[in-house]
């Protein structure tokens, strides 16, 4: 009986670690994600795409060769499916969130730099090398 507690706690403790907790948020909200892409795709950009070019659906396009019918119009609704879908990812969310964290993120102010004599790093206000000793140019 104690080892069996003694699994359970552990089982407790490895469900309660972050990673597990990040990762079912991740799946959940990916999921609920994945359907307003698969929505925008779906209910948005093929209607458009119908209206351009005429036909929203290409599955009824077939080749046959002998006895076997090879379904290539599913296959180009599956390819045109995944384009729009990742132009979707990559220009309505992947672009934006770029710019966000790049307006957001601040900038490391530089506090040191190379000596150009030896290469070693030294203090941005410094006047000598503290390696080579060699005379630098104060960067202030």
């Amino acid at each position: 009986m104690r080892q069996g507690a003694k699994l359970l706690s552990g089982f407790k403790k490895f469900l309660m670690r972050g990673n597990v907790l990040e990762l079912a948020i991740a799946v959940v909200v990916g999921t609920a994600f994945t359907a307003i892409v698969t929505s925008f795709v779906k209910d948005v950009l093929t209607p458009l795409l119908a209206a351009i070019g005429g036909q929203p659906d290409f599955s009824a396009l077939t080749l046959t060769i002998g006895s076997s019918e090879i379904r290539y119009g599913a296959f180009l609704n599956a390819v045109i499916a995944f384009v729009m879908v990742a132009s979707v990812i990559y220009f309505f969310v992947l672009t934006p969130y770029e710019r966000l964290t790049a307006r957001f993120s601040r900038q490391e102010e530089v506090t040191h730099r190379e000596c150009p004599e030896c290469l070693s790093e030294i203090p941005k206000a410094a006047a000598r090398c503290s390696q080579c000793t060699a005379q630098v140019m104060p960067l202030v």
